[in-house]
């Protein structure tokens, strides 16, 4: 009578992790088609269900908009294939993510990007600035990490994850930023409005004027608001992320409908 449930359980797991495959290489093709790339450099890595610490990941060496569901490398929590590939992967590339993936249940999914924007903030010594209601949704929830050189020291995981802590999302400064989420979608729709965020703060800046924030206590209702934590609202708008969600997923099929192969 074991048999048919092991096959049962077999045939789900499969079954989630090309469901989580398809996603993940969704969210890789809308990093690309939002510019959000450094060629082949950084990564999004996505956990699979189970007790094997397993992960997706992007095969070294291929652009973003020619990740697919089937090219995406399985690997463990050292960066290592678990299963036979032709294509390469980049472990010191995982080390960020393998540092927050083992440290955090809830961050599924961990995406870093070396955006224009990005960057620049993350050389400003004041980092994001609640200059805009897009900026608030990180109101007092934004981690920060100082530079240590190219992450290839498997010492500064620890750090990497004390300064993350339990936000959404961090800046690395003098590197770019990182968001994390219980989906892969989770973590991009962060990472498109952190990144937003941060091109709203260089363009407000440049003109030189004096910026305005305003006060404290509304950043933070705001951030509640956007993050779903306040219920003090008359009005709610839970809908809004899957919605967003699954209007990104129509710009995928239109533009990138091979992802799913």
């Amino acid at each position: 009578m074991t048999v048919p449930t092991l096959h049962a359980d077999q045939a789900a797991r499969a079954a989630e992790e090309l469901r989580l495959r398809r996603e993940l290489a969704a969210v890789y093709r809308l990093v690309a088609h939002f510019r959000m790339t450094d060629l082949i450099f950084t990564h999004i890595s996505a956990r699979l269900p189970g007790p094997d610490h397993h992960f997706l990941i992007n095969p070294y060496g291929l652009l973003f908009e020619e990740i697919t569901a089937s090219n995406l490398v399985k690997i463990d929590l050292a960066g290592r294939p678990v299963e036979d590939t032709p294509y390469a992967v980049n472990p010191a590339g995982f080390v960020i993510h393998s540092a927050i993936h083992a440290a955090r249940p809830d961050a599924h999914c961990v995406l870093h990007t070396h955006t224009k924007a990005g960057c620049a903030v993350a050389a400003q010594a004041q980092g994001l600035l609640p200059l805009n209601q897009i900026s608030m949704e990180f109101y007092g929830r934004l981690g920060y990490h100082d530079y240590e050189g190219v992450a290839l020291n498997l010492a500064e995981r620890q750090r990497l994850v004390a300064d993350l802590a339990d936000h959404p999302a961090m800046i690395l400064r003098n590197h770019g930023l990182l968001t994390v989420g219980e989906s892969p979608a989770q973590a991009f729709l962060r990472m498109y409005y952190l990144d937003k965020a941060c091109e709203i703060q260089t363009t407000a800046m440049a003109g030189g004027s004096k910026v305005v924030t305003p006060p404290a206590d509304v950043c933070e209702l705001t951030a509640r608001q956007l993050s779903g934590e306040d219920d003090s609202s008359d009005l709610q708008d839970d809908a809004a992320y899957d919605l967003a969600w699954s209007a990104l997923l129509r710009v995928v099929e239109r533009i990138a409908p091979d992802y799913k192969a």
